[in-house]
């Protein structure tokens, strides 16, 4: 049996760790200032590099930890997260920016940044296939979209980030109240129209003046017909010729109609 000695051992077993530790990838950005780091990770962002662009960030924001530096580079941090489609990410750095950072300048920003994070009207590669619009999509999203513009337009309302906050704020209250009236259409033309009354009657009640108004009363007056409730039928018909006595009887379009309303 071939034995080997204690030197060959131990000479081995040192060969072993310097090939470990050169082995070991070294942080480039080890002996750079805190400016030069912000600069590549500007550099990276403005080439829309953003997946290279957020370490750059968290290296910047332990390396001048406690200065107005390391601040612009979290709320900056958050930014390319969210363009790198990380949204849960940037949704967790923003909160930690305005919890740690109350008195920041920057606040009414990363409030509106925020806002954008679950404003999403990206509807997929595909939407334009299927017509899919923003109201048949999951709603949570939205509703903490607006909560972020509400806080921002309602604490800064000379902010300049509040005129465009206030205008996506619009089109997510449009967008809840046709979401209501879709779950509607979807039980009224299944012939459930019991359900199909109680959210449209939601949709009126929780969003007044929006266009999904129209198609909500409609959903009324029709699934009271076919109930045979014809005193409420009567009241919803009413209601719904003082508001929209020209428009067409929404609920015998046959063909889906594109987004009923987008800004951008």
């Amino acid at each position: 049996m071939l034995r080997i000695s204690r030197p060959v051992l131990a000479a081995a077993f040192a060969a072993g760790l310097l090939a470990g530790c050169s082995s070991t990838k070294e942080d480039p950005t080890a002996n750079w200032s805190p400016d030069r780091i912000y600069t590549e990770a500007r550099d990276e962002a403005t080439a829309g590099a953003f997946d290279k662009a957020v370490p750059l960030f968290e290296k910047l924001e332990g390396r001048a930890a406690g200065t107005p530096l390391a601040q612009q580079a979290q709320i900056e941090k958050a930014y390319a997260q969210y363009k790198a489609g990380e949204k849960e990410q940037a949704h967790a750095t923003l909160d930690r920016f305005i919890r740690l950072h109350p008195t920041s300048p920057a606040i009414d920003y990363a409030l509106y940044l925020k806002g954008l994070v679950n404003f999403n009207d990206n509807l997929g590669m595909f939407a334009w296939l299927s017509r899919q619009d923003l109201s048949e999509r999951d709603q949570k999203a939205a509703k903490d979209s607006y909560e972020s513009f509400h806080e921002l337009t309602s604490r800064f309302p000379a902010s300049r980030y509040a005129p465009d906050a206030r205008q996506r704020m619009t089109y997510i209250i449009n967008s809840l109240a046709q979401y209501e009236v879709h779950v509607a259409r979807y039980y009224y033309n299944r012939g459930a129209y019991v359900a199909a009354i109680a959210r449209a009657q939601s949709a009126l009640a929780d969003y007044q003046g929006v266009p999904a108004s129209q198609e909500a009363l409609d959903i009324l007056v029709n699934s009271y017909d076919k109930l045979g409730m014809n005193d409420l039928r009567d009241d919803a018909k009413r209601v719904r010729e003082a508001n929209f006595a020209n428009a067409p009887d929404a609920t015998k379009t046959t063909q889906k109609k594109g987004p009923w309303w987008k800004l951008w």
